[in-house]
């Protein structure tokens, strides 16, 4: 059965979307960049995670941003408020509880339109992926939720059948696995999360009650109903500058 948004996203040949920037991370994995100020103000060829990642959404086409602020928050905030960003910049404050993906999304649900897309893109990434590209296959698809994922090396991996739907998730190093759709599990396709993904508005109902749990947990549970979709990046350039190593390697790149 179609619901209403499916009908709406098959009606219409392209809607706005808004995006959310998770900046609230603790950044502990760069110990000495972040030992006085934030991951999203890392600075890379001369400008901050923060800024490359607003920029890059301002450039394709969103038409608010809403960045969630926890570890030195008034260092964001006062970033955010220094700049005319040309769209609107909102915060979503954590400041008193780091609520994880899941949590922060739900936190700043009051933020959003309630008829467009969410894009929700990790600070600490940096890719040049199409966002544009990836709108029209979500909107054209009919998703609930639809995940930018790569063919990499990693731990953890969601697994999709051969219509690119989530069908589980599978931890390698632990061997744990959360299965949403058992027929499909065993030979479904790995692969690794990329930290950009886009929502509908529905998946507010979906959320637990609980104020801090994981993005992941949401879509796991939604995929045994809806139609979770993978979108298998093969852009040339991603990077997750949250890791030392892929830090120094961005700043090479951008010197």
């Amino acid at each position: 059965m179609t619901s209403d948004y499916q009908l709406s996203i098959f009606n219409t040949k392209s809607v706005e979307m808004q995006a959310m920037i998770f900046a609230a991370g603790l950044g502990t994995r760069l110990q000495q960049e972040t030992a006085g100020k934030p991951k999203a103000l890392v600075n890379i060829g001369g400008k901050t995670l923060l800024q490359r990642a607003i920029e890059k959404l301002q450039h394709e086409g969103v038409s608010k941003i809403v960045v969630n602020v926890h570890h030195f928050a008034p260092q964001v905030i006062a970033f955010i408020e220094s700049k005319d960003w040309g769209i609107p910049v909102l915060i979503s404050d954590e400041s008193e509880k780091l609520l994880e993906t899941g949590g922060g999304l739900k936190k700043a649900a009051p933020l959003f339109s309630k008829n467009q897309p969410i894009l929700i893109y990790n600070v600490d990434i940096l890719s040049n992926l199409d966002l544009n590209i990836l709108k029209a296959e979500h909107q054209a698809s009919g998703a609930l939720a639809t995940l930018v994922v790569r063919k990499r090396e990693t731990q953890r991996y969601f697994k999709f059948d051969k219509q690119k739907n989530l069908v589980g998730w599978f931890n390698k190093k632990t061997g744990e696995s959360k299965i949403s759709r058992s027929e499909h599990f065993n030979e479904a396709t790995e692969m690794a999360f990329s930290g950009i993904h886009i929502v509908q508005p529905e998946i507010f109902d979906m959320m637990p009650a609980t104020d801090r749990f994981s993005i992941v947990q949401v879509y796991l549970e939604a995929a045994k109903t809806h139609q979770i979709k993978g979108f298998f990046d093969k852009s040339a350039m991603w990077m997750d500058v949250g890791k030392p190593a892929q830090l120094e390697d961005a700043r090479k790149l951008f010197s």
